[in-house]
């Protein structure tokens, strides 16, 4: 497989594939059965909702299990929490109370694109205001253990790139140790344009490194994001999640290993394990649907993911939706 202009320094600039925070799609099982794949660095969980209040451990618990097993996944990736709010005050308590229990870090969500949670000024709204961003990092780091790295996700904006460096330099100036960054604005969500230019721009005005994070859905993909970036870290969403295997493949190839993607065939016992997993979290009148979610993002890795989706698309039995990944 080419690897396009990099040469074999890039093999040792190489530094980590982050498993991306996906609201009600990389929740528990899926980081569960992907870390066990192989290749992720580390993962950052599902957003934790911050309000005027202490977490409770219930919440905890069920966002995030893996802090009741050193903060790790089963096959030993460690997992950050991302909080995600507005109100300093509880941001800071909150982020001391996980610290606490041993979180590895604490991320904050300045990312997310999804109107109710912006209604109530968490995620990316708060791109518009790149002191309230300061503010907010600067709590977090004053309340936790300087052993505790405090981290950000921001995208390039809200609904333009005007403030995005101001934004990108507040975060890191008030103590953000590394930033990720979406390569769109909020306005155009998951719009397959992509700006992969501006994360160089960013990375050159910061003093803290820049995780690059949008539209990577094979290894040429990667490959195309470290080139224009020149980011040693890449976040990887729903391409990862579309292709169980790529940060495998990612790490193969940093290796100088030859690329072993997993076939169709090899990935329906995964398939039949995250269901499992799911269904004993969730509902069986729930279950399915999340099965048929992940299957409708394999479709785009594996087209023989299609007939099955087919099958299953108007399912709603629990166990006939089990059967059919048994036959």
């Amino acid at each position: 497989m080419s690897k396009l202009a990099l040469d074999s320094r890039d093999l040792h600039s190489f530094r980590g594939i982050i498993l991306a925070p996906m609201e009600g799609l990389v929740d528990p099982p899926m980081r569960d059965v992907l870390t066990r794949i192989g290749g992720i660095d580390w993962c950052v969980s599902e957003f934790i909702r911050v309000t005027a209040g202490p977490l409770q451990w219930p919440t905890l618990q069920r966002l995030v299990p893996e802090a009741e097993h050193g903060w790790k996944t089963a096959s030993g990736v460690p997992v950050h929490p991302q909080l995600l709010g507005s109100d300093l005050r509880w941001l800071a308590h909150n982020a001391a109370w996980l610290a606490e229990l041993g979180a590895p870090a604490i991320d904050l969500n300045f990312g997310c694109p999804a109107k109710t949670v912006n209604r109530h000024r968490g995620g990316a709204v708060l791109l518009q205001e790149p002191e309230m961003l300061a503010e907010i990092v600067s709590a977090v780091r004053a309340a936790t253990p300087a052993g505790t790295p405090v981290t950000a996700k921001m995208r390039l904006g809200y609904s333009d790139t005007s403030r995005t460096l101001e934004c990108a330099q507040a975060l890191a100036d008030s103590g953000a140790a590394h930033i990720v960054v979406h390569a769109r604005t909020k306005a155009e969500g998951y719009k397959p344009v992509v700006h992969w230019d501006w994360l160089a721009r960013i990375r050159e005005s910061v003093s803290v490194p820049v995780i690059a994070n949008g539209e990577v859905w094979d290894l040429e993909g990667y490959q195309g994001i470290r080139q224009q970036s020149g980011c040693a870290q890449v976040m990887l969403g729903r391409g990862l999640v579309s292709r169980p295997d790529l940060a495998r493949q990612v790490a193969q190839w940093h290796a100088g290993d030859s690329v072993s993607p997993i076939d169709w065939p090899a990935m329906q016992p995964w398939l039949a394990d995250f269901y499992r997993q799911v269904r004993e979290r969730v509902a069986d009148r729930h279950a399915p649907g999340r099965l048929k979610q992940w299957l409708g993002l394999l479709t785009r890795g594996y087209p023989e993911a299609q007939p099955l989706f087919d099958q299953l698309r108007r399912e709603t039995c629990a166990d006939a939706v089990g059967r059919a990944l048994q036959a």
